[in-house]
């Protein structure tokens, strides 16, 4: 047993306590049971597959206990996991795997058609189907048997994840989680959110994505909590479950949020044991934060990113309301610093990009060191984002220094106008884009979804900006759409509302 073993540890301490339940098909495991099949699955991919430490496992499957215990087989024998995107077309898929060069491709029998390529066969030594996995794990489940703990020489440093973002460039790039990040992340959301073993939630997010491993999947196995696998969001069941089986903490992005409280459910929910909901990837508006407070559940809304953490700061739910659209304040053991367009470190009041430094940055991207080089310097990670830090030292999330325009020679950050914008009573959601112009280069565009019965019109929403914003921040173009687009993450896909 080494001190990368969670499973091994828990499987000591409280064997009998029940970790995970997938609630598709009802299957719960205890920690002693987690810890025997990730020692048997380890086995079984030596002996049958050669896997090894550091080789690449990719998995193409939607969330399911499989996934956790595969994370025990990665603490265990040292290999490296890359959750894949099942969503990606098959070109998309094919350059990932190609880049990763897995050892071995697990994937669900559903997307058998997305794997079936002589480029994805060439780039794997071996393709498994995920029911290969699933039917060993059945009858390892059934077996009485002690398990002797696999243990590899695996070191701090040594990557426990690939996981693959999107960004400015042509193709993804493979951040390299570490077992290090995997540890201070897991103490720093501990510290921010008081978990306990005590502590219940519920996994629905994407597995492709860090939230759905990081945000508390993983820091509720290191602290022996309990936690509810759901193959996908659905806001009716996420409801149920809240009361069914006394949720305490859940972690969640914004449409999540609206769509529950849009349900007919909502409102006969009591989540009397949920202690607050973190929340995580857009500003969360005033009208749906004071909607949960209402009903006695609290908001933590927070920062972080694949490549860092991914917890990096948090607001204290005493401060919702009153740093409305606040990331908060760092995390304990990290290191942040603001710099202003000339590299200078811009202190106490200001502005400028966020830069990060701490044992959960990211060592860099999978064989790609140009991308590496231009992300981290001298240990910083360069966060691409630009932030405000007021004279309490709240720090707030102006805009992806992507998403800024420039109209007529001046900067504009759509960020700072959607703030604006989320407090008039008839606006739902939105997001704002640049878009071309003769006149100026680049012009805002608002793509704006109305509340019911709202008759809001293009000049309203202008005349609203107008005391409170200089003109050239002012949207020229405004579009209603019945709901924003969204990307896999849940985040609004602007590249399609540029697209637009």
């Amino acid at each position: 047993m080494t001190e990368f073993d969670w499973f091994a540890k828990w499987s000591t301490y409280t064997p009998n306590k029940e970790a995970i339940l997938e609630y598709s098909t009802g299957r719960t495991f205890t920690y002693a049971q987690l810890n025997h099949l990730a020692n048997q699955l380890s086995l079984l991919l030596m002996s049958e597959y050669n896997i090894k430490k550091s080789d690449r496992v990719a998995v193409l499957a939607e969330n399911c206990i499989e996934y956790a215990i595969l994370f025990g087989v990665a603490q265990k024998l040292g290999i490296t996991l890359v959750p894949i995107n099942y969503r990606l077309a098959q070109p998309e898929l094919e350059f990932i795997i190609s880049d990763c060069s897995p050892s071995l491709l697990l994937y669900e029998d559903k997307f058998e058609d997305k794997v079936n390529s002589d480029k994805i066969k060439n780039s794997c030594y071996e393709l498994l189907p995920m029911t290969k996995i699933s039917t060993t794990i059945h009858e390892l489940t059934s077996m009485k048997i002690a398990s002797e703990n696999i243990s590899s020489n695996i070191e701090e440093d040594d990557a426990i994840f690939i996981l693959y973002t999107s960004g400015t460039t042509a193709f993804p790039k493979g951040a390299i989680y570490t077992h290090k990040m995997l540890f201070w992340n897991s103490i720093n959301t501990e510290l921010r959110l008081d978990i306990t073993s005590n502590d219940r939630s519920i996994s629905c997010a994407p597995p492709f994505h860090t939230g759905s491993w990081n945000v508390l999947f993983t820091p509720f196995l290191h602290h022996g909590a309990f936690t509810i696998i759901l193959k996908k969001f659905d806001a009716d069941t996420e409801l149920e479950l809240m009361d069914k089986q006394g949720i305490t903490l859940w972690w969640a992005v914004p449409t999540m949020l609206k769509m529950m409280t849009d349900s007919q459910n909502f409102n006969i929910t009591k989540m009397e044991k949920l202690r607050y909901i973190v929340v995580g990837g857009e500003a969360l508006p005033l009208e749906v934060i004071r909607t949960w407070h209402n009903k006695g559940v609290p908001i933590r809304q927070g920062y972080g990113l694949t490549e860092v953490g991914p917890n990096v700061t948090s607001l204290n739910q005493e401060d919702a309301e009153r740093k409305l659209g606040s990331i908060g304040t760092p995390n304990f053991y990290i290191q942040t610093k603001i710099i202003d367009e000339n590299g200078n470190e811009v202190l106490n009041e200001g502005t400028g990009e966020f830069l990060l430094k701490g044992p959960n940055v990211t060592p860099g991207y999978w064989k790609n060191e140009e991308a590496t080089a231009i992300a981290i310097h001298d240990g910083w990670f360069s966060t691409g984002d630009v932030v405000k830090r007021d004279d309490e030292g709240f720090l707030y999330v102006v805009d992806r220094i992507k998403n800024m325009y420039i109209s007529g020679g001046e900067n504009v950050y759509p960020a700072e106008v959607e703030h604006l914008l989320r407090q008039h009573n008839e606006i739902s959601d939105l997001a704002i884009v640049g878009v071309p112009d003769d006149k100026w280069g680049e012009v805002g565009k608002a793509f704006i979804v109305r509340t019911e019965g709202s008759t809001l019109n293009e000049d309203d929403v202008k005349m609203f900006c107008l005391a409170k914003l200089a003109k050239y921040k002012i949207p020229k173009h405004v579009e209603f759409l019945e709901e924003l687009p969204t990307n896999d993450a849940g985040k609004i896909d602007r590249k399609k509302l540029r697209e637009l």
